[in-house]
């Protein structure tokens, strides 16, 4: 019996060979959507994986990983090659950015000032992508649509490298409702003259893709489901999956 959309399994047995397995699909599938060749950026979403994630991305080929937690990242980011780039996809605490900030390649996450201000202060010209929050609700990380113009600016004159924009689409079976989040996200990053686009998981990257995303994260299209609450053992304690 298939499992439920985001229920937690077991840990897969996961190994290069199955990696880049899954690896050259979602590259096929993305070339399709595009319409021909491009040059999308595939983040491998460690987040709630052990070490073997990392160990299998890497011999799979993948240059850029990404995590949700800082204790997670802390954890992983010694064990693999120097050439691997980190994408730090979750809230930039302050209290943790002094640790993080040798590791990250790219900031997905900014969403205010006071974080533009401290990573700054931490990271002088750290490339950051700024969060778009179209899904409404106090739970979602992101600057409101409204506020992302005043939120670039402000992170550029604190010295930021501002690349672009980075969105996740509401949670929704229909893919109009994610289309429309990225069509309009996409908008607001020509109008303020950004190139990157951070948009699109494992269930809608094909649909962000359409739209013009230049970097998609995926995890379970890449490693399966993943392990269950409890199950990981990692060397700092690091953080569960949400």
């Amino acid at each position: 019996m298939s499992p439920e959309p985001g229920l937690a399994l077991e840990p897969p047995a996961l190994g290069p060979e199955v990696v880049a397995a899954r690896l050259a699909e979602v590259r096929a599938r993305i070339e399709r959507a595009a319409g021909g060749p491009a040059p999308v950026t595939i983040v491998a979403v460690t987040k709630g994986f052990g070490p073997e994630a990392v160990a299998a991305a890497v011999g799979a080929g993948v240059e850029d990983l990404g995590e949700n937690y800082a204790n997670e990242m802390l954890a992983k980011a010694p064990m693999a090659p120097r050439s691997v780039r980190w994408h730090f996809l979750g809230e930039p605490q302050r209290n943790k950015l002094a640790r993080l900030a040798p590791h990250v390649y790219l900031w997905h996450g900014l969403e205010s000032g006071a974080q533009a201000h401290a990573l700054a202060r931490r990271r002088p010209a750290a490339k950051v992508l700024v969060q778009v929050n179209l899904a409404g609700g106090a739970r979602r990380h992101g600057a409101a649509e409204e506020d992302v113009p005043t939120l670039v600016g402000e992170a550029s004159a604190a010295g930021l490298d501002v690349r672009g924009l980075m969105t996740v689409a509401p949670r929704s079976e229909d893919r109009d409702q994610a289309r429309h989040c990225f069509r309009r996200v996409a908008r607001l990053a020509r109008d303020l003259g950004l190139a990157e686009l951070s948009m699109g998981m494992s269930g809608d990257f094909e649909v962000a893709v359409e739209e013009g995303a230049t970097i998609v994260r995926l995890g379970r299209a890449l490693f399966g489901y993943r392990p269950v609450r409890g199950s990981l053992q990692m060397p700092m304690g690091g953080a569960q999956p949400g």
